[in-house]
């Protein structure tokens, strides 16, 4: 993480003199996730990298393949350790699905890169740590009771992330239990049909008070809608969404339902990048994976 000038070391600060915006209390400079640790991040690098590689022509030497080797070795021996996870908690670290699930994608993708590009690498043993995470997960990230996924090992609280383990291909979208995960957020984290990260109390994210719906969960939504074939569904919520762009046609980070206004940091290419992503999976008719490149038609 860097500031605007360059600035490597980001110690956060409150400014207590500050009154912030509408009285939204503490002001901080710096940023505390600095020094946090975020798994997830390592497969989402990864797979990026995959894709560029499968977007690539063919025989384009890949010059980055030392560089994934170096993450998945640290990745191994890290996986499996507790983190503070996509969304920067500040509570105590904790098995997040979410970040479990990408060092599955991380696995994943090495072993494709092995198989499909011949690049050189210990195919049978991340093959190995591939299963091994994936069982990891359904064994100990899943509510059975409820049948959903849940947001971290041993709790019963959801999480947009999960919307996206079809996204990524750990299972596909037609598994029951992803199916029950689709209505288990859309039931139970959602405000007026919009989606929620979390719910900020129950979850222990260190933070006081609460936020507004999240413009990029509500797009993992739709795509999440589309790939269980309730398409009709996914293209509601999808229109509903761009009814909520400013003058310009763009998006902060949430929306505040009961307000009816935008929230955060405006404009948000986090909540714009899922917009075109579902604008094409709704122009191609499905939802396709993370790994499968898309491309233009003919």
């Amino acid at each position: 993480m860097y500031g605007i000038d360059g600035t490597r070391r980001l110690p956060e600060t409150e400014l207590p003199w500050l009154a912030g915006f509408e009285g939204s209390k503490p002001v901080r400079t710096g940023n505390a996730a600095a020094p946090q640790l975020q798994l997830d991040v390592w497969g989402e690098v990864l797979d990026g990298l995959s894709l560029t590689r499968a977007a690539s022509p063919a025989g384009t030497v890949d010059d980055s393949w030392d560089i994934q080797v170096a993450l998945m070795e640290y990745l191994e021996g890290a996986w499996n350790q507790p983190d503070n996870g996509l969304w920067e908690m500040r509570g105590p670290r904790r098995h997040n699905t979410h970040s479990k699930v990408m060092a599955w994608v991380a696995a994943d993708r090495m072993v494709k890169g092995i198989q499909q590009s011949g690049l050189p690498g210990p195919e049978d043993r991340w093959s190995a740590l591939r299963d091994t995470i994936h069982k990891d997960v359904m064994a100990h990230g899943f509510d059975s009771d409820r049948n959903t996924f849940v947001q971290s090992y041993g709790s019963k609280e959801l999480d947009a992330s999960l919307l996206l383990i079809p996204r990524v291909g750990f299972l596909p979208h037609g598994h029951p239990r992803v199916v029950g995960t689709v209505d288990a957020i859309q039931q139970h984290l959602t405000e007026d049909g919009f989606v929620l990260r979390y719910h900020p109390q129950a979850s222990n994210d260190g933070l006081p008070g609460t936020e507004g719906v999240f413009l990029a969960c509500s797009f993992w939504l739709v795509d999440a809608l589309l790939g269980i074939n309730r398409r009709q569904d996914a293209e509601d919520l999808f229109q509903r969404l761009l009814s909520l762009r400013n003058d310009v046609g763009l998006l902060s980070e949430e929306w505040d339902p009961k307000n009816q206004r935008l929230l955060g940091n405006t404009p948000q290419a986090f909540s714009h990048f899922p917009l075109i992503h579902c604008a094409l999976q709704l122009q191609h008719g499905h939802s396709r994976q993370s790994n499968k490149p898309l491309r233009s038609p003919d």
